[in-house]
């Protein structure tokens, strides 16, 4: 299982959980962990789309081509504007 936690009221809204479990098996993508669990997720694939998810895994920045395996946790945050909130957040 890899546990996904939501932050800021624009995800946790549009799929009306802070967190949950999805299963997987083997090693796949956050990208293809958000498309293969539609049932749970399909409200994020729209913020996916348009590059506005900041996404961290086991605590360390990554992005939607980042790795994750059965036992990690993700992490993603909302962004509205990539070009500034992006680089503050990287760089703090």
């Amino acid at each position: 299982m890899v546990t996904v936690l939501l932050f800021g009221e624009t995800l946790r809204q549009a799929v009306e959980e802070s967190e949950l479990q999805c299963a997987v098996t083997g090693a796949t993508t956050v990208k293809g962990l958000l498309e293969t669990n539609q049932e749970k997720l399909a409200g994020l694939l729209p913020f996916m789309q348009r590059s506005e998810l900041l996404v961290t895994v086991n605590k360390k920045v990554g992005t939607l081509d980042t790795v994750v395996k059965d036992g990690d946790t993700v992490k993603l945050t909302h962004q509205f504007n990539p070009t500034f909130d992006g680089a503050t957040w990287h760089n703090p």
